[in-house]
């Protein structure tokens, strides 16, 4: 099904070469093309991608930082194995942080170019998401598969358990997606927001207990224990496979779902859709809200003003 949000570019992807589509992207004035070495291989599995500053970091196939002029360099992987998901923070130019489908966290100092591993107590189960505090660019959550939220306060020295896994229709999921949102409603400004198989959730930094995203003084919710109202939500039941926040303006979200790629300017209360196009990975620039990137079943796909229109 053709998405009337698409530009006739991203649309006509899927009537021709994957390496003439690539080309195309590359060569639009200010668009970032993807790498030609992108396929299957050992290394970096993703699909994951994140904003480093200007420049993109991309794990699908293979691991590849954007240069700044269409290209790409190739990036080598972590030793400990493949990724799945990736995190940076735009205090920290340089630092990126990457979940692994082997269980652990590994750490880059300089952009994704050399990777040392952080997993000193973390279970040995794959790291299905990963996010760093919104104020705090030493503070890393990582969400495990079969287990729960941690947490580590040095930079992935140590870690603790932050949270058990959020209980939704007679039993716990597994967290798909995480962002770290900056909220004057949360405890010290900090909510984290997470994805799941069957939606939204999130939880304070108090970690007090799981709640859906709502409208008004979250806290006074959270606290009474009422259910949320239901404005426009994003599609019920449905996995999150991507979640962001923008970092400049951190009521706005934006989430890659089966259905497409949805947007919330209120903080994840009320939700529309921006694409119809299946989405597998999402990211937002850190100094502007409305240039957003992903991964989608057409492809890699740009937007400059908020998925109004991509490319």
């Amino acid at each position: 099904m053709k998405d009337p949000n698409m530009t006739t570019t991203s649309r006509y992807s899927t009537h021709v070469s994957r390496r003439v589509f690539l080309g195309a992207l590359g060569a639009g004035a200010g668009l970032i093309g993807l790498p030609f070495s992108l396929r299957a291989a050992p290394g970096a599995a993703g699909p994951a991608i994140a904003f480093d500053g200007d420049a993109l970091i991309l794990a699908e196939g293979t691991l590849s930082r954007s240069d700044g002029a269409g290209g790409w360099i190739d990036l080598s992987v972590p030793a400990a194995g493949s990724i799945l998901s990736l995190a940076t923070h735009p205090g920290r130019s340089g630092r990126v942080a990457a979940g692994l489908a082997g269980g652990g966290i590994a750490l880059s100092e300089d952009g994704g170019h050399s990777w040392e591993l952080r997993s000193q107590g973390l279970p040995d189960a794959a790291v299905t998401a990963v996010t760093v505090a919104a104020t705090e660019s030493d503070t890393i959550y990582a969400a495990i598969r079969g287990d729960g939220l941690w947490k580590s306060e040095d930079a992935g020295q140590s870690w603790a358990l932050a949270m058990d896994r959020p209980w939704l229709k007679d039993a716990e999921r597994d967290l798909t997606a995480l962002t770290s949102v900056d909220l004057a409603t949360g405890m010290g400004g900090i909510w984290i927001y997470a994805g799941t198989e069957l939606g939204l959730t999130r939880v304070p930094d108090c970690f007090c207990r799981w709640q859906d995203v709502q409208p008004s003084d979250a806290m006074e919710a959270l606290a009474s224990g009422k259910p949320a109202p239901s404005e426009a939500p994003l599609p019920q039941g449905e996995a999150i496979n991507g979640l962001v926040s923008a970092a400049s303006l951190p009521t706005q979200l934006y989430a890659a779902l089966h259905s497409g790629i949805w947007e919330s300017r209120d903080a994840g209360v009320v939700w529309s859709q921006r694409s119809s196009t299946s989405a597998l990975a999402v990211a937002v620039h850190p100094a502007n809200p409305e240039h957003v990137v992903a991964i989608t079943g057409d492809g890699f796909v740009e937007s400059r003003d908020g998925g109004a229109n991509w490319t």
